[in-house]
């Protein structure tokens, strides 16, 4: 079954909700800073596992102590879609874990 895009309004709902999040062009974006470089490297690992669960993946970028994404849907044109939420709500509930803010 074929992925939608979202529409502006859908997308400027769905990021009400998601504090720290916001539209960068067609991608949804965030970043985290965290107490070190050890603490981002777990956070970058634990990201990469979630996306293998939802065969979904991010642009994902480690610093020495930040971690930062950026996500759209290959499959829907590059547009953002409920696929890339679902990420973003799956990284937000694991960043408290790592110390992220």
């Amino acid at each position: 079954m074929p992925v939608e895009p979202l529409s502006q309004k859908e997308t400027e709902d769905r990021l009400a909700g998601l504090p720290g999040w916001s539209l960068d062009g067609d991608r949804l974006t965030r970043s985290y800073r965290l107490g070190s470089h050890f603490a981002a490297t777990a956070m970058t690992v634990h990201i990469a596992q979630v996306q293998e669960e939802l065969d979904h993946h991010s642009d994902l970028t480690l610093g020495y102590d930040t971690v930062a994404l950026s996500v759209h849907t290959h499959s829907a044109g590059g547009a953002v879609t409920e696929k890339d939420f679902e990420l973003a709500r799956r990284v937000e509930d694991l960043a408290p874990g790592h110390g992220a803010h």
